[in-house]
Parts: C-alpha cells; structure tokens; sequence
C-alpha cells in the first residue's frame, strides 16, 4: 500500500518550506519532495535488505543529482545530457554526507543510498541548503536506523549583520558564507568561506545559524512523529565483547611501543609482528574471523591513543597538546613553470605549482547557478605513493575535488581582481608524503606558490587543523592533528587565514556534534598555530610577492575599447585579430563590454599588438608617432598600413627629409617605416608624414621645405581603399 498524501509547511528565512510525501518515490524506504521558495528537489532514502559481505565499514553513498532542466538549460555536452557530476555537485553531495554520517551506527553494513534530485532552481534559495533539510526528512521519516534529525542553512554577513540563507544579490555583498548543520543540540558540520573574518565573529554567526537550525529540527521532529516509519533491526558487525578483551590484553602492550614514535614507517613496520602473533594466536580460538580480529586489533590501538591524550596528555609522537610538527618552506623547485612552492609538516609534504593565462583559459562552467565561468582553479591531487601504497591512478575522487575546493576557497579572498591582475590562476597541489592534514599544507604551499609567481595576493595565507578527543562531558583538543589522531579522534576541524582574519573552514566529524566552548576553543588554537606558521616559516621564505612574473609567464596587457569598435577590431571572419596575433606572437581575447586581454610570452610584442588594438579601436592621435608596413606606391605619395585594416597617405613631398622626385626611390612596399600622423583633412582620411618623424625621432635635419600642397581628391584608385591590399 502506498502512503496517504500528506503536506507540512513552515517558513525559513521568511520563504516558505513546504513538504510533500506519499506522492512520488514511493518504493524507496523514504522519500520527500521539499520545496523552499522556487527551488524543488526530491530526496529518497534506500537501505539494502541484507549486509554487504567483507567490508570494515559502514556503506553509505549520497548524490546531489544537478538536473540542468532545473535552471531551463540544455547540457552543453556531445549527448546533450548530465554526465558525471559537476565538481559543485560533488562538493554539495559531501556537505550532506558530513552531518548524516555520524548518526547512522556504526556496525550497520547495510548499504544506504541517499539520492536528492535537483528538479527546480531558485537561485534565492540554495539547493544545497534544501537538499539537506530534505535528505534529513526522508531518512527520519523512513525505517533506516539513523539518531536524527539534522537541519542547515547558510548564514552570510551583509552590511555587519547576519543573514539566514541569504539571496543571490545579498550573497554578492555578504563577507562570509558558511553552512551550518545541528542537530537537537550540536553543531554537527562548518563549512565556511570568509573575506578574513575575526574569529568572534564567525563564532557568533555558526551560533546564529545553530539557533536557527533548531527550529527546523522540530519542524523535523513533528513531521517524524506523524508519519515516520519504526526503525528496522539490523545485524551488528561489532567483534564480540570477550573477543575485543581477550586480544585487547593480549597485545596492548606491544601495540604501545610500537605507536610510541613519530615516523608513520616505523610505525607500520612495528605493528606487522604484532598482526601475525595476534593472528597466529586467535585464528584457531575464532576460526573464520580474520576480519573480526583485525577489527579488534584496529579497536585496540585506538584505545590506546585515545586514553593517551585523555589520561595523560600524551600524543603518539611525543609532542606537547598545541605543539606543531617540524616545519618547513621552499620556493623555486621547478624550473620552468611560472611559481612554486613546497610547504612540509612533519611527514606531510606538499608541493603547489602555479600557472598563470589568459582569460580565454578561465575555466567554463555549465550547472545549475548563475556561475559561468572562474579565473582562479585550484587542484589536489592524491597519488597512492603519498601514503606508501600501490594503488593506480584513477582520476580525482570526492576527496581531491573536496580538499582542492578547500584550499581554492581560502585563497580566493585574497586572489587579486581581474582588474588588478588580468590572468587565470591555475593551482595544482601536489601531495608528496601524506601524514595528516594535506589539505592545509596545500593552501600554505600554495601561498608561496602564488608569492614566488608574482600574483599579488592581498595577505599570504596559512591553515592548520584542531583534533577532538570526548568522553562523557570530557573533552580536550589538540593542534595539528597527524594522521592516527586523525582515524583515532573525533574531530577534523581545519582553519585558513590571514594574520587578519578567516577565509576558511572545514569540520569533519565523527560524533554527533560539538559544543560551543569546543568550537571557540578550536578557533582560538587554530589562529594562534596559522599566525605562528606565517610569522616563522612562510614569511621569512618569501615576504611578500615577487614584482616581475617569471620569463616563461606571460606577459598580459589590458584595455578597453568602445564596444562598437569590436567588430572592426576583429575584422571579418576574424581576419584582423588574427593577423595581429601572427604578427605579434600573442593571444588576444576581446569580450562583450570592450575589455581587451592582450597575452604574450615577449613584452614588447603584447605592447605592439595593444597599439595595434588601440590604433584600430581609436582615431590615431594626430602627432603621434607609428610604425607601419608600406602597401601600395602611387605617384603622388605610398600608403602605409599602421595598423591591421587602418592605412593612410604618405605625400611624396612627406617621404624623406629631402625631396624626392619618385616614390620608388624612397620606399618599396613591404618596408617598414616610421610615420607620424599628420590633422585629419575634411573628408575624415588619415595622413601621414614620413619626414616629420624621421625629424623627431632620428634626429635628422631637413634639406628642404615642402611646398603647400593641394587638397588630395579622391579617385577611383583611393575610394575604399582600406583592407585592398
């Protein structure tokens, strides 16, 4: 039997929310339409019936489907239709994963599929925002075990005041945008973007969305208690309690010693004997329970770091609780790419490579915002040998294309305007070793990458994570989280900025939530580490960014033109910018509004083709000096071309310093000459002189005065005359 059709409505932000249910997606375990504003998604839940054999984990897959009929637009692709997901989708997709994880328990092996459908688009209310609160619905509302509900909303700083789920216009103002997900109590996830906002306020703007967000987890609530599905048993795969003892006290004294050590390969090489005894030991006692015993094993030593830090304060390397990793910066490792930069913490090691381009290189967007196009690109890539395994390379996955839009997201506060530095910025980040907190040596990396380059970026920027450890209402934090205490503990919380402020944030967690004090606790260690970074590592590498771009950069000049004129500078079919690029091996792209991005690796030549540009786009300015091409010789004078598509007159009498009896005595065409431009005549036409510039700018002294001439008539052989050549 189908469920009844039912509706439940509230108000967000002053926009209505309104759920349906028992109407589509019926067969899934649960399922709602959710409308906030214009924007409609549909969200489903789906748990298998049975475990998944052989997996150690808890198998649970969200995808945020971008539909482009959602915003009227046909896919750009061959098939015109939805490919892979769009990088935005991907990061959508995990910023619903971070808050819904943690609730589901953690021996379940069910497989759960949590799909939201992105059906309309209202670009005043975010899908991603919506898309939460539906998801959170559908999987209260189903029989799939999860401690629920979670409710998010965006929160920006428009005009020094906090807005909830601020509009598009609004969001193009607002200093900060950040997505807040609670549950009843908690705060359960950040994700934050920030123009180096102080820490007080980001702490009182992720307390102003979780007040917020209350209220939408008792909207929540009310709709679970009137329609929400007895929640399933489900078979645990936690190892049996006396199993768990009994290879506990077997070998935790070995597993101490052996994680007693800041080298992840020492490490690793101590726990093998360990493995084979304890495996050696039980496999006869708990036949067919490999897996289980290594589960126990995995158990123990996170027992182990866990008390550690709990009881004695002890990290596994030796290193106080708010002590930072050795440390260490480098610049120019590479030869010929335009900047780079390596930044090394501890055994995490990362190096960034800069590429600077044209505007034409701005990476196309085609999704379901109003984004079409972004000049700053930052990529992450995690090759296996980073973490010491053979694993082939597979193209990024979610985690790459999270932490590269990171890493993006801190820097690009402090990317300078198109207007200040007319390039696209492409960064790559490099993960060389990885043990811990690779995401934040990228964005430290990548700052003395765009340094060493020659961008000039606002404030260099530095990022550092806090680790959580909780019992009870115990708990303590600890800065600069290595690997193990990454597995081992409850909290990645991950902070860039500049010595001024925050640009961003990222939490990921392994427990419900966290308490206001651990948040303001987390923010403080973490500004106080990332100042520290930049005072003593980063700075004294390189203090500010280079004045000059690197001889293989190219060099880049701007200018605007009347939009009218773009037509002629491009010429038919394109004739003109192109044989302006071939003469002046450069790149030029001319957009709707008259700007003009002249690209080359050779400075004189972009400044040639920028006359060109200006010359064809301008009325030359009379007395300005040229150099031009000779086309064609007429016996009263040669006509030479200063610019693709703008030619004028040369009168015999102003050829050369001295008379001259016969054009062809002076020039030929195809020479290359200096002409100086002469007032325009009545009829608009441009003349030139070859004498006076060859008197202004070679010095050269004047055997005779040319006689007033007549006005030149026009005649057949004159009219039209330009592009005739």
């Amino acid at each position: 039997m189908f469920e009844e059709f039912r509706k439940f409505e509230t108000t967000l932000a002053g926009r209505p929310l309104v759920v349906e249910t028992g109407k589509m997606a019926q067969l899934a375990n649960g399922s709602c339409l959710i409308r906030y504003g214009e924007t409609e998604i549909l969200c489903t839940a789906t748990m298998s019936d049975k475990p998944r054999e052989g997996v150690d984990f808890f198998p649970l897959s969200v995808d945020f489907e971008e539909k482009l009929y959602s915003v009227g637009k046909i896919p750009g692709s061959f098939q015109r239709r939805e490919g892979r997901a769009s990088e935005k989708a991907t990061l959508s997709a995990r910023v619903i994963d971070r808050p819904i994880r943690p609730l589901f328990p953690k021996d379940m092996r069910n497989d759960v599929s949590v799909v939201a459908t992105i059906m309309s688009v209202d670009q005043d209310c975010l899908p991603e925002i919506t898309a939460m609160i539906g998801v959170s619905i559908a999987i209260s509302i189903s029989d799939i075990p999860w401690d629920g509900p979670i409710a998010g909303v965006s929160v920006g700083l428009v005009d020094g005041k906090f807005v909830i789920n601020p509009t598009e216009e609004e969001r193009e103002k607002s200093d900060m945008a950040v997505t807040v997900a609670s549950t009843a109590d908690l705060v359960a996830m950040i994700e934050a973007g920030a123009n180096e906002v102080d820490d007080e306020t980001m702490f009182d703007g992720i307390m102003y969305a979780h007040k917020e967000n209350q209220k939408i987890v008792e909207f929540i609530r009310d709709i679970t208690a009137q329609i929400g599905k007895k929640k399933i048993d489900f078979p645990s795969n936690d190892p049996d309690p006396e199993m768990f003892e009994a290879i506990k006290n077997f070998a935790i004294d070995d597993i101490k010693v052996a994680l007693d050590t800041d080298d992840k390969r020492v490490r690793d090489e101590r726990l093998k004997p360990i493995y084979e005894a304890v495996h050696a030991k039980f496999d006869e006692v708990y036949p067919e329970m490999e897996e289980k015993i290594d589960d126990c094993l995995y158990k123990t030593q996170k027992f182990v770091v866990r008390r550690w830090l709990l009881d004695e304060g002890k990290r596994v390397d030796g290193r106080d609780i708010d002590e930072i990793r050795p440390l260490n910066a480098e610049i120019d490792l590479l030869s010929r790419v335009h900047g780079s930069g390596m930044f090394t913490r501890g055994q995490t090691q990362v190096l960034s490579v800069t590429t600077l381009g044209s505007m034409a290189d701005a990476q196309l967007l085609d999704g379901i915002d109003n984004q079409t196009s972004k000049r700053y690109i930052h990529h992450y890539n995690f090759p296996s040998y980073s973490v010491g395994e053979t694993r082939p390379s597979r193209g990024p996955g979610r985690r790459e294309i999270g932490h590269g839009a990171l890493a993006e997201r801190a820097l690009l506060p402090v990317i300078p305007s198109v207007e200040e530095f007319p390039y696209t910025i492409r960064v790559v980040s490099e993960v060389l070793s990885s043990n811990g907190s690779t995401s934040q040596g990228s964005v430290c990396g990548s700052t003395l990458s765009l340094m060493a380059a020659g961008v000039p970026i606002k404030a260099p920027v530095a990022g550092i994570s806090c680790g959580l450890i909780t019992e009870g209402d115990r708990f303590m934090t600890m800065v600069d989280i290595q690997g193990l205490e990454d597995f081992f503990g409850d909290m990645d919380f991950k902070v860039a900025g500049t010595k001024k402020g925050i640009t961003a944030i990222q939490m990921d967690l392994k427990i419900h939530g966290l308490t206001p004090a651990i948040i303001k606790e987390a923010l403080a260690k973490t500004h106080k580490a990332r100042n520290y970074i930049l005072d003593e590592i980063m700075l004294p590498v390189i203090a500010e960014p280079r004045a000059e771009l690197s001889k293989y950069a190219p060099k880049m000049l701007t200018t605007k033109i009347d939009p009218d004129k773009i037509g002629d500078v491009i010429g038919k079919q394109g004739k003109v910018i192109q044989k302006i690029c071939a003469e002046c091996n450069c790149k030029i792209d001319v957009e709707e509004d008259g700007s003009v991005f002249i690209s080359s690796t050779v400075l004189e030549d972009a400044q040639r083709a920028l006359n060109m540009v200006e010359t064809i786009a301008n009325d030359p300015e009379v007395g300005a000096i040229y150099k031009g091409i000779v086309t064609r010789l007429m016996s009263f004078g040669a006509f030479v071309e200063i610019a693709p598509g703008k030619e004028g007159l040369v009168h015999i009498s102003q050829l050369d310093v001295k008379r001259v009896e016969h054009v062809e005595d002076c020039v030929n065409v195809g020479d290359e000459v200096i002409v100086k431009v002469l007032p325009i005549d009545d009829q608009g036409r441009l003349n030139l002189s070859r004498r006076d510039a060859l008197i202004e700018v070679e010095g050269l002294t004047p055997e005779y005065t040319p006689e007033p001439r007549a006005p030149r008539k026009s005649g057949p052989r004159d009219h039209n005359r330009r592009g005739r050549h």
